[in-house]
């Protein structure tokens, strides 16, 4: 019986990670039929039902996982979409903030490995978030991403631009001030900040920033690009007081992810 299950279960997961689901639920139900109760496989079974619409059959699943393992933050992050998605709204909400109150309470107990992952998932859920326009929650699972691993420096930079984005440019200069504080070989930190600082009025500190990128990368065509920008929109700044944030024209958000120069 020992290893039937371990090949049921074998089964079932590589054909859930594959997702095909129909053959995985086929190997994952012959589990429960067989005494298994694993959070896991209760986990995968309701995700096969959320997506095929049986929703009742999903909280059913998430429930009975979370019965075996209260602890389970994915399952428990699955059932309040459930109860959302069912019109279960004050369910939703309850289990939500009590699932992420107790990840909270643990972050700190979590070892810097874990911690760096689970990180990096709230900086993909606030991507998801950034890439259709919804930076208020975009702006949250960054911060979050960042309480966990404040020594990530990209994790910075994205919501360095994000607050950038959402003309909070003195929260913005702090993120990408400590950005490149911890990592001063970061040269899209320099890029970004030197945007932020023209945007507040403070082209000096803007051509500093793009000059560390230059030291760092002296092809960086970015850096290059702005500097002659700033020379050619503003000769002999060197010596004027520098502009308002009012006066920032708009082709200074042009840094993007590469070391190419603006698109």
């Amino acid at each position: 019986m020992e290893a039937k299950v371990r090949r049921l279960l074998t089964q079932g997961r590589e054909a859930y990670g594959l997702g095909h689901h129909v053959e995985a639920e086929a190997h994952l139900r012959a589990l429960v039929e067989a005494g298994v109760e694993f959070a896991d496989v209760y986990n995968m079974l309701g995700v096969i039902c959320h997506e095929q619409s049986r929703l009742s059959e999903a909280v059913a699943a998430f429930e009975q996982a979370l019965s075996i393992n209260d602890r389970y933050t994915e399952a428990a992050l699955n059932l309040a979409v459930t109860y959302n998605d069912l019109g279960r709204y004050d369910d939703a909400k309850l289990l939500y903030d009590q699932t992420v109150a107790r990840s909270e309470g643990a972050a700190n107990r979590l070892d810097p490995y874990i911690r760096g992952k689970i990180a990096n998932m709230h900086a993909d859920v606030g991507q998801a978030y950034s890439d259709i326009g919804a930076w208020d929650e975009a702006v949250f699972e960054f911060r979050k991403a960042t309480a966990l691993r404040p020594d990530f420096p990209d994790l910075r930079v994205r919501l360095g631009e994000l607050l950038q984005q959402r003309g909070e440019l003195e929260a913005a200069r702090v993120e990408l001030e400590a950005a490149a504080l911890a990592r001063p070989d970061f040269v899209k930190a320099h890029l970004v900040l030197g945007v932020v600082c023209l945007s507040l009025g403070d082209k000096p500190r803007a051509r500093a920033a793009w000059q560390a990128a230059l030291a760092l990368a002296p092809g960086q065509r970015a850096a290059q690009a702005y500097l002659r920008m700033a020379d050619s929109l503003h000769p002999g700044a060197s010596r004027s007081a520098p502009p308002r944030a009012s006066q920032a024209p708009a082709e200074w958000n042009l840094v993007d992810d590469g070391d190419d120069g603006p698109a």
